[in-house]
């Protein structure tokens, strides 16, 4: 085969120009596309791929470029078929060999890969990416090169059978204008995805690196750098015979659940001195990262030629994955026998209970009287029934405590300075601000010995959304009644991330149908409180299936896409969905003096007066307006004249408000 000496792209298993794709054997190619993959390649995957070649090359005859075959999407933990450059145009190519008819799904899956090298490598940005799906042996579909909606440069999938790829690309070719590229350039540029946290899972579990599925920019302290700060202490400790507790901060979406995962699956070998165990207090999120994790680990078995039954693949997970609660009883059997791990990484660590809620569960679910310590307290024991060396690492949201009996991050650290002295403690300087509520305990511990500030362990970006990084500040702002701030905030993002009003439920749900593309995901979040939007069939009292919400396809009523289920914020802390409907009821309301705080019993709305209970519903309203990665619909109904619990005064001044700073209505 003739050799070039173009640099080749890791992210392919083939790469040549097409001249050199024309003159190569199938055996050549199919060689190296062996010689790349990483597993077994199954009889049925070599004959997709002899299939395949012939129809690409006759499609690509008369053509001057590049060819790129089986091309990464590490964010997706997929292979795109063949990825091709001509002219400066980026035709994403995904073959389904002897299919009869064009599914939505292969459409969905090809269009997928297209907006991800659109979204997220840098030197398709701005260049034309055409993303064709090829049947091989259905109808004949005509087409017209349409436009994305929204996204300049990208185009709406083409059809096409494998008959016909010549002329579609000869078509595609013909009416998109050139671009010089330099294919060197290109295959060098940085791809700089924001997964969601379940794709980040996955890639991760997978085998691929944080830096693989995360931004390396400048904008913002790279990932990286926050996990290789964490790796340095682990090792530190492990060689010194230290114990340490670790404080990672971060905006929400800032990639800091990333963190903790990309350390857990790091040090995943229960062999290994390093093991490390993920916990998170979040039943939601924990059920979600199993099963997604489960299906994926089944279907990449699978590929290798594998059978491996559904609870082999959850027994897998669960001892990388855990349900804090379930940690602590285990070490409530014995509470002389350390855990097995060295390391544990504490999710969401400021939801964790305090003294009163932790004696109180006790004593009701467990039988056990008398427990006078806080979780935090109870979970820094346990690791220290070690004797050689151990870490924890709290991972920390900010204005995050959404539930009663949560006890922030203080409670981690005056447990710290009140029973364990001789631990190491790494704080983000972030934990000073006021979000955190740690700042007069920072100052008492300010001359302990073993404090260590370092940059590095805060997140200040958010990774969630990619198209508008400030937004989780512009919420910030909206809540403090920041009004000129926000407003000057939301005129920098708009144009990327669209934040619209609407009094019509119809209208956001169609919004939300319009500006999704592919399989991003969007569906309906509200209130735990929103009683009073049942008149929308919005019943925040039906139980949801969070795992089938957020992980289940279009074609299931029970997932998001269906919006028919709603989610509430115990639903959704620490995860996100690509476009979301606010759904925003009298529980919370705007008037001249601020947030009223209500919660609805029996039949009317009720004042809430105890603080922590307003911040738990102010922090709700975070939540939810931090959930999408690339715009949201605010839904606020009109209320009814006729009904007093749903009176338009309980609605008016919030949309007006929300109007003021510059929101945009349906």
């Amino acid at each position: 085969m003739k050799t070039t000496s173009t640099p080749r792209l890791t992210r392919s298993w083939f790469v040549r120009t097409i001249a050199e794709f024309e003159s190569a054997s199938d055996d050549q190619v199919l060689a190296e596309l062996v010689r790349g993959s990483l597993f077994p390649i199954l009889q049925s995957q070599r004959d997709a791929w002899l299939a395949e070649l012939p129809f690409l090359r006759r499609a690509l005859t008369g053509h001057t470029g590049m060819v790129y075959l089986e091309f990464a999407i590490p964010r997706m933990g997929h292979r795109v078929d063949a990825v091709v450059l001509i002219n400066g145009i980026v035709l994403a190519i995904e073959f389904k060999i002897d299919a009869r008819e064009y599914f939505l799904s292969d459409v969905d899956q090809v269009y997928d890969y297209a907006i991800d090298l659109k979204y997220f490598h840098e030197a398709s940005h701005n260049l034309s990416v055409v993303p064709i799906l090829v049947a091989s042996r259905a109808k004949t579909r005509f087409f017209l090169l349409a436009p994305h909606a929204r996204v300049s440069g990208l185009c709406q999938p083409i059809c096409t059978n494998a008959e016909d790829l010549a002329a579609t690309i000869n078509c595609v070719i013909s009416k998109l204008p050139a671009e010089c590229v330099d294919p060197a350039t290109w295959e060098a540029s940085r791809y700089c995805p924001t997964p969601t946290i379940v794709e980040a899972a996955r890639a991760l579990y997978a085998g691929h690196g944080v830096a693989d599925i995360s931004r390396n920019d400048a904008g913002a302290i790279n990932l990286s750098e926050t996990s290789e700060q964490l790796v340095r202490i682990i090792e530190t400790s492990k060689s010194l015979g230290q114990k340490a507790i670790c404080f990672v901060t971060g905006v929400p979406g800032a990639g800091k659940t990333l963190v903790g995962l990309n350390i857990a699956t790091k040090y995943n070998d229960p062999k290994s001195e390093l093991h490390s165990v993920f916990l998170s207090g979040n039943g939601p999120l924990v059920a979600i990262l199993r099963e997604a994790l489960a299906r994926d680990t089944i279907q990449r078995e699978r590929v290798k030629g594998n059978r491996l039954r559904k609870g082999d693949a959850m027994a897998r997970v669960k001892a990388f994955i855990q349900n804090v609660h379930h940690f602590r009883d285990e070490c409530l059997l014995d509470q002389s026998r350390p855990p097995v791990d060295h390391v544990a990484l504490f999710d969401e660590a400021q939801r964790a209970w305090d003294q009163e809620q932790t004696a109180l569960f006790m004593r009701r679910k467990k039988g056990v009287t008398g427990f006078n310590v806080s979780e935090p307290e109870f979970l820094i024991s346990c690791m220290d029934r070690r004797n050689d060396w151990a870490v924890i690492v709290c991972l920390v949201g900010g204005g995050q405590e959404i539930n009663t009996g949560e006890a922030g991050i203080g409670e981690w650290i005056e447990a710290v300075q009140r029973a364990f002295g001789e631990w190491h403690l790494y704080i983000s300087p972030a934990l000073t601000d006021s979000e955190y509520g740690a700042g007069k305990l920072l100052e008492a511990i300010r001359n302990r010995a073993n404090v260590h500030y370092l940059q590095e362990l805060h997140l200040g970006v958010s990774m969630r959304s990619f198209r508008a990084e400030k937004v989780s500040a512009f919420v910030k702002m909206v809540l403090d009644f920041e009004i000129t701030r926000a407003r000057d905030l939301l005129q920098e993002f708009e144009g990327r991330y669209p934040i619209v009003l609407t009094r019509n439920l119809d209208l956001a749900r169609q919004w939300l149908r319009d500006q999704a593309s592919g399989n991003e995901r969007f569906g309906i979040v509200v209130s735990s409180q929103a009683e009073r939007l049942k008149p929308y069939a919005i019943d925040v009292r039906t139980p949801v299936n969070p795992v089938k919400w957020f992980l289940d396809g279009k074609d299931d009523v029970r997932s998001s896409y269906y919006l028919e289920d709603v989610a509430t914020e115990f639903h959704v802390q620490g995860l996100e969905l690509d476009w979301v409907c606010v759904s925003w009821d009298g529980d919370f309301r705007y008037n001249e003096h601020g947030w009223q705080h209500l919660s609805f019993r029996g039949t009317k709305w009720q004042r809430i007066n105890k603080a922590s209970r307003k911040n738990y519903l102010k922090n709700a309203y975070r939540v939810l307006l931090t959930r999408a990665r690339q715009g949201m619909v605010i839904f606020i109904p009109e209320g009814s004249s006729t009904d007093p619990t749903r009176h338009p005064s309980y609605y008016d001044s919030t949309f007006a408000y929300l109007r003021s700073i510059g929101l945009r209505e349906l």
